[in-house]
């Protein structure tokens, strides 16, 4: 076809045209690159959220696409007076935003996360992990892309005006603003009414900000507000269903029947045990098998939630809402294994009450104030009074909780000296207790029967960081992290580990040693057998906000958004680094794993 249009209106008009015909297939293009998205998304229940799911699809990736060609391309045809140099340059653009759609589907297939500047950052410094380089082979892509965009820019130039004579283009353009309008309409009524099959597609597509009108719709008496706030209310305590276990449990063998007692120091700090603070438990991790390089799940007190269920703090929630009781306390109860437990605090932190023992009798004494020395005589009593095996029982230490109790202030010593003063003299108050313990399992004969595990919920910091942090709970350092993992096992040598080892490897160790199971440790916990010391990517901790990625060299904290912070081996900030691509993307797997996958 010969264009006989000369004059600067008749190149423009001829441009213009092919421009709109030119981002209506690669409309089409994205949408079929767009159909990731809804394949790595849980698929809606109802028929209406399959609606707006098919109208979303349609409106977003129409409207996205053409408000490119709008933003970039359409002022260009008035600046660009080569039809040829604008084509090309077109042809450049539409490559580039479909390798960039290409990148973005693959981060969302992997991470659950669109492209923002960090992944990005991770994404391009990446150089040696091999997931970066799955991630670059996507660019293998971008040259076919560019020939495929060379021949439809040929095409569709050769074909505009046998297209523009179908007289299609404005139904077409109308079934895209129809289907754009209408998905925004809809999830403003599904914001308003907490409609999940809707509301819970938010986030599929890249740069989408689906509309909302509370307040509109309040002013015109089409929204009540007290019943929007209850609703609220409700929709912020629902949570994620979760396989925990993903598999049916298999074993090898029988059970051992050994009893297990396992004794929590709260916050006791891994180097509080030493000789001149706690000489009875530094005594009894030379003697028997002690783990000094092990990290809690937690910097608060949900570290107990990793040492009993093997997962994840941000698998609390669910855990609570789905009444889960740990996997191993479920298989001890198969085994017939008896339960009690004993606190210095009488439970006093509800994720005892309302999540990890909620299903396990109660073993409080309702008139009593509590402290250690009652705790470890009712677990005597109750030793005392036990006549068959297997039992399981815990025991809580707070003395180092409430070690501001010890404190006799020394006026010659500064205010950091007095505070780590009345740490120590508190942590020598919790080895008498333990002392106490194994007293009276020697003095009964359980020694030879009973694995014990001496260990914390967390540790505390005495701002070693230089970041004014005392206590814990406001950072991710080892110094809040890291906790003793003493374990007193008959038959097993005494010997120490310096591998690094996690809170949430005790399940997979008790489950497999203990209990005789043989499914994979990973069917019920993201940890491992404690005892296994090849080298780990990383171990995990963190809350339901924040997640903290450790390595041997450093620690990568990521939030919800995918937002990220590095810390060097002193947890001193690196401002500059970016952490390593595979660790970013195991980890962040992990937290969705054992979440039920509606697709």
């Amino acid at each position: 076809m010969v264009d006989s249009e000369n004059t600067y209106g008749g190149r423009v008009s001829r441009m213009v045209g092919w421009g709109h015909w030119f981002a209506f297939f690669n409309i089409i293009v994205s949408m079929l690159i767009g159909t990731r998205y809804i394949s790595q998304s849980p698929w809606p229940e109802t028929l209406l959220g399959q609606f707006y799911l098919a109208i979303s699809w349609v409106g977003h990736f129409g409207f996205l696409a053409f408000a490119l060609y709008l933003l970039v391309l359409f002022p260009l045809t008035f600046v660009i007076p080569s039809r040829k140099l604008f084509r090309l340059f077109s042809v450049c653009f539409a490559t580039v935003a479909l390798t960039v759609l290409l990148i973005d589907t693959q981060s969302y297939e992997a991470i659950n996360l669109h492209l923002n500047s960090a992944v990005w950052e991770v994404l391009w410094n990446d150089t040696e992990g091999t997931s970066a380089a799955e991630w670059q082979k996507l660019f293998i892509v971008l040259p076919i892309i560019f020939l495929l965009q060379l021949a439809l820019s040929e095409w569709v130039w050769n074909k505009q005006r046998k297209l523009s004579h179908k007289h299609i283009g404005r139904p077409l353009a109308a079934v895209f603003f129809l289907c754009f309008i209408l998905s925004h309409l809809i999830y403003i009524w599904a914001d308003a009414y907490f409609y999940s099959p809707i509301t819970n597609q938010k986030a599929n597509f890249p740069l989408s900000y689906p509309m909302t009108a509370k307040t509109f719709m309040e002013k015109h008496g089409l929204l009540d507000k007290e019943e929007y706030e209850r609703r609220l209310l409700e929709s912020e305590s629902s949570v994620d269903l979760m396989n925990y276990p993903l598999e049916e449990l298999k074993f090898n063998r029988r059970g051992k029947n050994l009893n297990l007692l396992v004794i929590s120091a709260n916050n006791l700090r891994a180097d509080a045990v030493n000789e001149e603070s706690m000489p009875f438990t530094t005594q009894l991790a030379n003697d028997n098998v002690n783990f000094t390089n092990h990290y809690s799940s937690s910097n608060d007190s949900l570290g107990m939630f990793g040492l009993f269920y093997g997962l994840p703090s941000s698998y609390a929630g669910s855990i609570r809402e789905q009444k889960a009781s740990p996997v191993l306390f479920d298989v001890m109860k198969d085994q017939k294994y008896r339960f009690a437990r004993f606190s210095g605090s009488g439970f006093n932190d509800p994720l005892y009450k309302e999540t990890i023992f909620r299903k396990l009798p109660v073993n409080l004494s309702q008139d009593i104030k509590y402290n250690d020395q009652v705790a470890v005589d009712e677990w005597n009593t109750w030793l005392n009074g036990t006549k068959s095996s297997p039992w399981m029982s815990f025991i809580e230490l707070t003395s180092v909780d409430d070690f501001t109790n010890y404190g006799d202030e020394d006026k010659a010593l500064s205010a950091s000296d007095n505070f780590k003063k009345a740490y120590y003299k508190a942590a020598s108050s919790a080895d008498t207790y333990i002392e106490q313990v194994f007293t009276k399992l020697q003095e009964k004969g359980l020694l030879e029967s009973t694995i014990v595990i001496v260990t914390s919920n967390h540790g505390t910091e005495f701002n070693e960081t230089k970041t004014n942090s005392w206590g814990t709970g406001t950072n991710y350092s080892r110094y809040q992290l890291q906790v003793p993992m003493i374990m007193h096992w008959p038959g097993k040598l005494a010997t120490t580990y310096n591998h690094q080892t996690s809170h949430l490897d005790m399940p997979a160790t008790l489950m497999r040693d203990l209990l005789g199971v043989s499914s994979k440790a990973s069917d019920f916990s993201s940890g491992r057998n404690l005892l296994n010391e090849s080298s780990r990517r990383w171990i995990i901790a963190g809350d339901s906000r924040e997640i903290a990625l450790i390595t041997p060299t450093e620690t990568t904290v990521i939030d919800r958004f995918g937002n990220f912070k590095l810390y060097d081996a002193d947890y001193k900030r690196i401002k500059d680094g970016k952490p390593r691509l595979p660790v970013l993307m195991q980890g962040l797997t992990e937290l969705k794993r054992f979440y039920v996958n509606e697709n």
